[in-house]
């Protein structure tokens, strides 16, 4: 059985790999994630993460990252390697009545972070924003 794991080598941690990957992106977004996707020559996939404070508090913005990290620990191997993925988790939009509905983002599972990041592999060449 492969080891999955998630060693700094596999992931985007500098502000300037960031800007390479958004200058040089392909992207794809949902309902809960926007994907972007880069080429790169290192052989594996490596795995950069934005959350912004428009999302709440460090508890919240700290959780977030940590499901869509083992999401993407645990299906490195289902993806295309040589690949940098920036993942962006997106705010729910407010309503026509002007209320904030914060509550669907806090209250995301893995199970949806998951299948929404497999989609968005799936039709990055197909299907942009």
């Amino acid at each position: 059985m492969q080891k999955l794991s998630l060693p700094k080598r596999k992931r985007i941690r500098l502000n300037e790999e960031f800007k390479a990957v958004f200058s040089r992106h392909r992207k794809s977004c949902e309902d809960v994630l926007t994907l972007y996707v880069a080429e790169n020559d290192l052989g594996h996939p490596r795995l950069g993460i934005s959350v912004g404070k428009a999302f709440g508090n460090a508890v919240i913005r700290n959780r977030l990252k940590r499901l869509i990290r083992e999401v993407f620990r645990q299906n490195q191997h289902k993806i295309p390697q040589n690949l940098d993925y920036v993942i962006i988790p997106l705010k729910p939009k407010s309503d026509k009545m002007g209320n904030n509905k914060n509550e669907p983002l806090i209250e995301v599972t893995f199970e949806q972070i998951q299948s929404s990041f497999l989609r968005l592999v799936e039709r990055i060449d197909t299907k942009k924003c």
